[in-house]
């Protein structure tokens, strides 16, 4: 088995080192990973500057460009192979909810798969590296389960896993969770630049709106691993016939549509 590890949080992190050093002992993987924290840039690429590719004394390769540059660059020319799995993380803290459609560690895995690769994303509940170890374990152990089970280099899939910074014996089973909802963000901080112009810094993610049972949310807070399936297709399938209806009457200059 052939895996391609990338990340957020850069390629001297904590989380990557825990994932890969586990990771190496079940297959041959490789590092492609920002050269810097890169976290909530999502699935960005850089397309009006050069990337640039360098290599770390143990090994790793690391580019001055997001995590979706870093996957993009090595599936399309840098390994010259194709791998079997794409694994991101592990991230410095949770990327449960909305948290996912801004997050670097989930953009990485989404490369992947949409360069037809099965992909996880793996993440730790709380920042702060604790128990690190036993997340990379746990990470070792679903790659492992995926495996055994024959999906690793089949039809794409994208899986998004929280992991609770908790001892390995103590994490409760794996439970497979919808994605929960949040507040919207804290306000915008400003401050005066030593120039006297405004700066502006984003502002706080918002508090867990939707924990119901069944969320990443409300499995993780029990001590569970939460996994969850994510798809690509943003098209609101639930309300196609409303908007078809709207977009009839839009067209038709009897209902207050445009004159012909």
């Amino acid at each position: 088995m052939k895996i391609l590890i990338s990340n957020d949080d850069g390629y001297q992190a904590p989380g990557l080192v825990a994932l890969y050093e586990s990771l190496k002992t079940i297959a041959d993987v490789e590092v492609v990973a920002p050269e810097h924290n890169n976290s909530a840039k999502s699935n960005a690429l850089t397309l009006h500057s050069p990337l640039y590719v360098h290599q770390a004394a143990n090994g790793f390769r690391y580019v001055n460009g997001t995590p979706a540059d870093c996957v993009h660059i090595a599936l399309t020319g840098l390994l010259g192979y194709r791998p079997d799995l794409v694994v991101s993380g592990i991230n410095n803290g949770a990327n449960m909810g909305d948290d996912t459609i801004y997050s670097g560690t989930v953009g990485a895995a989404m490369e992947g798969y949409l360069f037809g690769v099965p992909s996880i994303a793996f993440s730790q509940v709380d920042k702060g590296w604790t128990e690190i170890e036993a997340a990379a374990s746990k990470a070792r152990e679903i790659v492992q389960q995926m495996q055994a089970q024959q999906l690793v280099g089949e039809t794409p899939w994208l899986l998004n896993v929280n992991i609770p910074n908790m001892p390995l014996a103590a994490l409760r089973p794996l439970k497979l969770c919808r994605l929960g909802r949040r507040h919207a963000a804290e306000r915008v901080i400003t401050q005066e630049s030593p120039r006297g112009d405004v700066m502006y810094w984003i502002g706080s993610a918002g508090a867990v709106k939707d924990d119901a049972e069944g969320t990443d949310f409300h499995a993780t807070a029990l001590g569970h691993v939460a996994m969850t399936p994510l798809k690509v297709d943003l098209t609101d399938h639930d309300n196609l016939r409303y908007w078809a209806q709207t977009a009839s009457r839009m067209l038709d200059p009897d209902q207050g549509g445009p004159a012909p």
